[in-house]
């Protein structure tokens, strides 16, 4: 019998011991389904909205459920100085509202807030944490994208190994944006030229009103904060930027 327990073990390999305490990780550097599932909505994204959670109008569900019902495709919580706690609990709103409607919520920032909330979409700015150190962090199943402000730092986002996604801009002058210099169409018409197959949003100040101008320059995706958050009814505002949107095919990526 200890003879036959023996051939057994032999044959199903060594055993593996695992130390009390730890718990077996999968790997992080093949992309899951999920990611590729994610990678597949994001070429499909054309409405992108940056919001506060809406504290002075206290409609913050009422709201996502209005935009994201109305064409909007990705939607961040963009709100400077709230403590991690507080900005978990709005994400929570933010990720049942998503759930509903099939759109991808976005983190700003905060690697680690990306990875508590469950977030499909982390975005990093030029100062911010570093790509290969946010991915330690979030891993392969989530969205990773890039601010850029300049021809040179567009087209090294469209190279940068682990980046899914950026946006160029801002556009025109913004308050969210205070001081920063607007490099104008001028680096859209760039961007778009290089006809780049990484999936790129133009941003700032973009509303109802110039959206033919950012269009016109070559972007087909983009990023907006006031033209719906300020908008009279923001379902509205949506719904027509969407369409417009959908009128100007996007490019395959």
């Amino acid at each position: 019998m200890t003879r036959l327990r023996g051939r057994a073990q032999r044959a199903r390999g060594p055993a593996i011991r695992i130390r009390k305490g730890t718990v077996p990780t999968v790997s992080r550097h093949l992309p899951s389904d999920r990611a590729v599932a994610l990678r597949a909505r994001l070429s499909r994204a054309r409405l992108y909205l940056c919001t506060d959670a809406r504290e002075r109008q206290g409609d913050l569900p009422e709201f996502l459920d209005a935009v994201l019902a109305n064409g909007v495709d990705i939607v961040q919580l963009r709100q400077k100085g709230l403590e991690a706690r507080q900005e978990l609990e709005y994400l929570r709103v933010f990720r049942a509202a998503c759930e509903r409607h099939g759109a991808l919520l976005a983190v700003n920032d905060r690697a680690d807030i990306a990875y508590a909330a469950r977030a499909d979409v982390l975005h990093l700015g030029q100062d911010d944490l570093p790509v290969p150190a946010a991915r330690a962090i979030v891993g392969q199943d989530v969205l990773i994208g890039r601010s850029t402000h300049s021809d040179e730092q567009a087209s090294a986002a469209a190279a940068e190994p682990g980046v899914d996604y950026f946006c160029a801009g801002p556009v025109w002058p913004t308050p969210t944006k205070p001081g920063r210099p607007a490099p104008g169409p001028k680096l859209l018409e760039y961007v778009a030229a290089q006809r780049q197959a990484r999936p790129w949003f133009a941003i700032g100040g973009i509303n109802a009103d110039n959206l033919d101008q950012v269009l016109a320059a070559g972007a087909t995706r983009v990023v907006v904060v006031r033209a719906i958050t300020e908008a009279p009814d923001p379902g509205a505002a949506a719904a027509e930027l969407a369409r417009r949107l959908a009128a100007h095919p996007a490019p395959a990526s």
